[in-house]
Parts: structure tokens; sequence; C-alpha cells
């Protein structure tokens, strides 16, 4: 965990922002000295993470590297927020008044000495720890490097494998059609089929009786089986195909055994002589190669590989296994083959194959009615059932298999080989700021539905989203991270609905962030009353939790929050106690709480960025001193449905980047709001009494979202220039029609959401004019549409289309076969069109039979192949 911190903190001083305010501030040259320390600790904090269960003194030495940069955290933090007051001061006019309410320091260099002292102390304490690296040994790890895998061959008994008769089958039949992109020379005489899936889902195993089958020595003259693993060394790969070329040859050949002394030792040929026997072995043959378990993606190198093999005949295939969506796409020329777990029958069967002797499952009836719950923690998984299964092997006690059942994955034993340590090896492999990211997921119960909002506000509230350059911004920096967790395969379920992305995480994969994450990242339910003081994020998951006290005095913990709807806390003394106690926090999750007010002793929280207050419905006022949190970039009151007001002075929160509405009020204060300048995204929800928005632009909002609020009636679409999202739903009185403000030309609308308006026949006339730059277009609840706007051809960007719920309509425009960027359609709730859109069958069928996933109905749906 320290090396997430390093990690963090070194993201933060190599910042734009830090590197630009550290000038301004004098302290440049004191962070830049501290920076080289960190940069030092950071090299070998991989090795001492590895070694550190087997020396007490490196356990020791990590947790005084972490308690510094807990303090530096600390430092920076203060540095952060007099940067935000001097900025505020400025925008205020900078009256004696002012400066007095918002200054902490009256003098700007009393502060500038005070935080080059503070610093100057702590790179001395971390230059003093940092020595003592040498006293164990410790050297600089690259992590990429330190992933091992597990060697593999092609060999297995088919008696073995279970379940997997069905993918044998497919994978076979893929193998047997032709290239799906037409001739047969240059690089498309040869076809590569990618096998993906989570670390120990069966995909060696899979390609093991794909690679076994008959079929295959029919159709292919050579079969080669290479492990690639991490190291995709290009002279290793061509040694190990011209080797498995050779064996191939020799045990299909009708020569005698003896046969086997034109094996050579080819180790120490040079590159070029390599490449002439590959030639050789290759050239005019129709051959089969498995590539398994391919960690490398370098585009550059792969294209090397394949530009050397592509020498035998039309029809050549290659299989590849990998856990990473990306390698798939950057390897494959189908799509890729997504291996699913095994059913629980099957699950079953393998778990008793591990767990009792042939029969002997027969005399212990009771274990193998426990034997079915422990499958179902293993969710389709081969390798998880194995584990569970030869663990309890020759064990026929019940308390154990009952221990087994009620454990997290992560508590039991784990050997080598088993599912932990797999799937580990994926989580090795990825680069630090992805690890550290990966570490929240252990804060939410399995089975949850997470959503890119949610997550990304998360880790930019931690730091853990750094703009380099300072002009990307953090949201989608914090978008590609969850874009890169998904082709790890570290995430699944995947809802991609333009501006909000919905994903769950699968039950193994959480327990392996439960693994990772450790005592720094716990979760507080009426079990867990064991809290370590270490703790810097708190998930609290049950009411009946509250009533311990179990919260450390720790300065460290940085996030409280409550992930389940319904949850939320209802004793106000634990608020001022969190409030008093934790004033580092940067995330603070109150929804779904019950109580009447909020202190006003808020204002200490000053390194606070996230604020959730959602569904408080006994709020009815909030404190003016919340306007004192000069670092907030997230601040949720959807729900709050007693708010009278907003605070006073709201315009002071200069950082808000997000901000979700629910007040009684009828007009807004626009000049607080036009004071927020960095705010992208702005909701309103249940505003009853509002009546329209404001008159005056607000360049900054990209993101609007309007729902139920009953009475709103205008939507001047012009006072938002930037928008990019606009999400509407069940807004009564208001008429998209009417908008008669200018110039509607200027829309550059990416994503576009209209749903439950109960009298509208036709869309407006204005989304015409984001038709160039749609991307995602939702009709949902329209009960009186009848017609849909005709599709310009310029409309080449649009990627989602999905109407549901729109009875009367019943037909798609004539041109809908010119969105050729079209790649989701959703059309459900709609009879007619519907029928008129099944695969094969429909009339439109023609129209939308080129888009990669259509999905007509609840009935029947359209995937790619």
């Amino acid at each position: 965990m320290a090396a997430s911190i390093v990690n963090s903190l070194l993201g933060k001083l190599a910042s734009y922002a830090y590197q630009e305010a550290s000038r301004a501030y004098g302290v440049y040259e004191d962070l830049k000295e501290f920076k080289d320390t960190l940069s030092i600790v950071s090299g070998v904090l991989l090795d001492a993470e590895e070694k550190k269960n087997k020396q007490h003194g490196l356990r020791e030495w990590l947790n005084q590297i972490q308690d510094i940069c807990v303090a530096a955290e600390d430092v920076l933090g203060g540095f952060e927020l007099q940067d935000k007051k001097k900025k505020v001061m400025k925008a205020s006019g900078n009256t004696m008044v002012k400066v007095r309410h918002l200054a902490s320091s009256s003098n700007p260099v009393a502060f500038r000495r005070n935080m080059a002292h503070q610093i100057k102390e702590i790179r001395g304490k971390l230059d003093k720890v940092a020595a003592d690296r040498t006293k164990f040994g410790l050297v600089s790890v690259d992590p990429r490097l330190a992933v091992q895998g597990r060697e593999t061959y092609p060999d297995v008994d088919a008696s073995s494998v279970i379940g997997r008769e069905n993918e044998t089958n497919e994978i076979v039949n893929l193998l047997m059609q032709p290239h799906p992109h037409g001739d047969a020379d240059g690089n498309k005489s040869m076809c590569v089929i990618p096998i993906v899936g989570i670390g120990g889902m069966g995909k060696t195993t899979l390609a093991k009786s794909v690679f076994n089958d008959k079929r295959m020595d029919k159709l292919f003259r050579l079969k080669m089986w290479v492990h690639v693993s991490d190291d995709f060394d290009i002279r290793k790969i061509i040694i190990k195909i011209i080797n498995s070329a050779t064996a191939s040859f020799l045990t299909s050949s009708s020569t005698p055994s003896s046969g086997l002394a034109h094996l050579e030792n080819i180790n120490n040929l040079d590159i070029v002589q390599l490449v002439s026997r590959l030639k050789q072995k290759l050239s005019g043959q129709k051959f089969l190669v498995v590539l398994d378990d391919v960690w490398n993606d370098n585009r550059a190198k792969w294209l090397e590989l394949k530009d050397l093999i592509k020498v035998g005949a039309p029809g050549s295939k290659i299989i590849v296994t990998t856990r990473s969506n990306y390698i798939a796409s950057m390897m494959g020329d189908v799509s890729s083959y997504d291996l699913k777990g095994l059913s629980p029958k099957d699950c079953l069967s393998l778990f008793v194959k591990w767990a009792f002797n042939e029969g002997e499952e027969e005399k212990h009836p009771n274990l193998v009615k426990i034997g079915k719950e422990i499958v179902k923690k293993c969710q389709g998984v081969p390798l998880a059932v194995r584990t569970l299964g030869s663990s309890l092997f020759s064990k026929f006690d019940t308390s154990k298999w009952e221990y087994v059942r009620d454990s997290e994955m992560w508590n039991l034993e784990q050997k080598n080989d088993d599912i932990l340590p797999a799937l580990k090896l994926s989580y090795d492999q990825m680069p630090l700021y992805l690890r550290q990211c990966f570490h929240y997921f252990s804060l939410y119960p399995k089975d949850h539905i997470f959503d890119s909002y949610v997550m990304c506000s998360l880790w930019v509230a931690h730091g853990l989203v750094q703009s380099l350059n300072g002009s990307e911004k953090p949201e989608s920096i914090a978008r590609k991270y969850i874009d890169e967790l998904h082709s790890r395969s570290f995430i699944q379920d995947v809802n991609d609905y333009g501006s909000l992305y919905q994903f769950k995480v699968h039950d193994l994969i959480h327990d392996l962030a439960l693994y990772v994450a450790k005592e720094h990242f716990v979760v507080v339910d009426s079990h867990n009353r064991n809290i370590p003081p270490q703790v810097r994020h708190l998930s609290i998951v049950e009411k009946e939790a509250l009533g311990h006290a179990l919260f450390p005095e720790s300065r460290s913990v940085r996030s409280i929050l409550f992930p389940i709807i319904g949850v939320g806390l209802e004793n106000e003394t634990v608020l001022d106690t969190w409030v008093s106690r934790y004033k580092y926090l940067h995330y603070l999750d109150l929804s779904d709480s019950s109580f009447e007010s909020i202190p006003n002793s808020i204002s200490k929280l000053e390194h606070l960025r996230f604020l959730d207050l959602s569904r408080n419905d006994k709020i009815r006022t909030l404190p003016n001193s919340i306007c004192k949190l000069l670092q907030l970039q997230v601040l949720l009151l959807g729900g709050c449905t007693m708010l009278e007001h907003l605070p006073k002075g709201l315009g002071k929160l200069i950082s808000l980047r997000h901000l979700i509405v629910t007040t009684k009020q009828s007009v807004l204060p626009y000049d607080e709001f036009a004071s927020l300048i960095h705010l992208q995204t702005l909701s309103f929800h249940d505003c009853d009494n509002l009546k329209f928005l404001f008159r005056q632009k607000l360049p900054s909002i990209e993101e609007l979202y309007l729902e139920s609020c009953h009475c709103l009636e205008s939507l001047p679409l012009n006072i938002f220039p930037k928008l990019q999202t606009l999400y509407i739903n069940n807004c009564d009185k208001l008429n998209l029609l009417l908008n008669n403000e200018s110039p509607m030309q200027t829309l550059r609308m990416k994503h576009l959401y209209l749903t439950s308006f109960s009298t509208l026949v036709t869309l407006p006339e204005w989304i015409v004019c984001a038709m160039e730059t749609l991307e995602t277009l939702l009709i949902m609840n329209l009960p009186d549409l009848k017609v849909l706007p005709k599709f310009p051809t310029i409309m080449t960007c649009l990627k989602r289309l999905y109407i549901v719920d729109c009875p009367q309509l019943l037909s798609l425009t004539s041109n809908t076969h010119l969105l050729t960027a079209l790649e989701d359609l959703r059309i459900d709730g709609c009879p007619e069109l519907c029928r008129k859109c099944l695969p094969q069958s429909g009339e439109y069928w023609p129209m939308i039979a080129h888009i990669k996933s259509v999905k007509i109905g609840e009935l029947t749906g359209h995937e790619e192949e």
C-alpha cells in the first residue's frame, strides 16, 4: 500500500498545476528534491512488498515510509488549499473582510516559510529512511518483469475436461471456416482466432481440447503449441515454433522412432538462421499454431512475428489465448471468443472430481450438499472449483467444508497454482496507477452495479488521476482507466450508454481486490469489530455496524462511504465525531442518511473533495459554512426533497465540477452559478417549483440533467454553448418543440436522452442541429411519438440508438442504412416496429443487418460474429 501512496504523491508533484503553484510560492526546489527521493523509494517498493513477510524489519520500514507519505499528503493538501484561498480572494475583490474570512494566514511570506520548513522536515525524514533500503538488499523491479506465468503444454486427458464440449465444437467450426475477409493470399492467408477470459476460466484447457481434436489432424498438416506468457521474445517464440513443428512432423510421420534423431539443438543459431529455418518448416504448409497465455500489448512486436509466420498455405490458423480484450482485438482477425463460466452442473462434477476419489462422494451425500453451495462462490470459473475441491480432498469433517463455504475466497489458503495466485498475475501485470484504482472495488459489495461517474469521482477525489499537461480533464483520464480495466478482464457485463458506463466485477475479481487492498480498505458490518489503525478507506454496509465504537482515531482516514442504497447514517453524533477526528477526509458519502441538519463544523473538512448528501429527505437547510470547502469538486444534493434553498455563498466553491440539486426554490441565484467556472456537470432532480433555469450563459456546463422538474417550462439551450450531454426525464410541462433561441447552429451535442414525455408526437427540430456530432440518442416512454426525424447523411458519428416504449412508432426512416457508425441498436416496447426489425424476416432487417449489436424486443437479439 505504501507504493500506492508514493505513486499518488509522485503523480501530484509531476502535474502541471503543482509545478505552476510551487513556483508561485517559491517552494519549487524543495518539492523537486522531495520528489527525487520519492522516485528512488518508489523503485524498490515492489521488491519490499514481495519480501516483507520474510523480514520483520522490512515491514516496519514500509510502515515508516507510509507514515511519512501520509504526512506529506497533509502538507501538500494545505498547499493546495492555500492556493484555492488565494484565488477566491482574488475573485472576491480582495477586501479586508474577505481576506480575514478566508485566509488562514494573512502573511504570504510566513506561509511560504512555514511550507518550506515542513517540506524540508518531511524530506529529511524520508531521506533518512530511504537510506536504510540498502540494509534489506532491495532492488528496483519492473512489475511487468515480476509476472511469472506457468509453462503450459498441449497434452490433455480428454476425460479430465468437463463441460467444454460445446465450446470445443464452436472453436473447431471457426477453424474450419475460410478467412472472413476474402482472398487467400498475402496476410489474409492466415486467420487469428482469440480466446479471451479472466485467469482460471479454462482458456488453455479449451485450446488443448481443440488442439487434440481428431478433426484438427485432418485439417492441418502441422500443429504447433507455444506457451508465450509475459516475455514476448521473438527469438524464443521462433525456437519454440520450430521445435514444436519438428515434433509435430515426427509424431505424424510414418518413419520409425529413430526419426527423433532429426531433432537438433537450434538455441545457438543467430536470428537470421532461425528465421530461415522457420520458413523452411512452415512454407507451403497448412498449419495450426496455438499461442497460449499472451500478455504482450506491443503491436509492433506482434506484427513482426506475424510477418515471419504468415508463409504457410491458405487456411492456416492461429489460436491466441489471453486475458486482455485489447490484445485479442490487436491480434485477432475475427471477433474474440469470450469464454464464459461452466454451468452449475458441470461445476459440481468438476468439484466432485477434485474433492473425492472416484465413487467416494456416494458415501458422503451431506458433504456433496455443502459442495453445491461451495461451487456457487466459484461463479463458473474452473480453476476456482479445482482450488476449493482439492483443498477438501480426503477431508470428511463437516465443519471444514462449512468453513470453506462460509469464508471469502481471499481468506482461504492458496497454493501457487490456485485461483487467487492465478488472478494476481493479472493484477501484478497492471501499471501501478491502475492497481491503486483497482483497490477501490473492495469497498463495494459483490454483485454491485458500478457506474463510471461514481468510480471516476472516487479516484479523482484521491488524486489518483493527474493531468500531466494541465489540459486533459481528470474525468477523461479516469474513463480511460475504466476502459483499460475492461480490456484486462477486470470488469464485465459492461453497458455503455455514452456519457454513463455501467459494469460489474466478477466475484473472484472482487475477492482479489479484498486480498490486495487488505487492512487499508475496510468494509464495516456487524461482524467486523476490528478496524486496523492504519485504515484509509471505510465502507459501511450495515446500519447495525454504526452502533459499535469501531472507528479509529487516525489522521490517515481519507474515505467514508455508504455504498448500499437505503443504508445511511442516522446518528448526528457519529457525524460530529467524524468531522472532528478525520480532518483530512477527501471523500464523504452521507447518502440515505436521516438527520435534520449538517453541523457548521463541516467547514473544518478543508480537504474534502466529494460530499454526497443524496436522498436525505429530512434536511431543510444546509449551513452556509459548507461553502468554505474550497477543495470540493462534487456536491450531490439530489433527493433532498425538504431542502428549502441552496446555501449562500455557493459561488465560492471554485473547485466544484459536478453539482446535483434538489431544492424548493423557484428562482436560482445566477450570479452564484456563474462564479462556478469549473462546473461541467449540472443536474436538477425533483425541483418542483422551478419554472426556468437561467437567462444568461453558463459557458462551462458540458452535461445537463433534468429529472422530475414538473413545473419547468422552458429550456434555452443557447445559454449552454459547450453542452455535450442532455438528459431530460419526466418534466411534464417542458415544451421541447418551442425553442426559438438562437443561434441553434452552435449545438455540439454528443449524447441526448429524452424519456417520459406523455404528449410528444414528434422529436424537436433542433436535434438536427446536433446531427454532425451526436453519438448517443435514447428515446424512451414516449407513448404518442409517431415519427422519427429523417437522419441526414451527415450523421456519421451516431454509435448508439435506443428506442424503448414508444408503441405508436411504426417505422424507421428510409435512410437508416446511412448511419454507418452505428454499433448498438436497441428497440423494445414498440410492437409493430419490433416486428419489422426482426432478424432475417423483418422488412427493415436489410437496413440494420450491418450493425454490430442489434437487440429487438426481449426475446430476440443479433450479435455480429
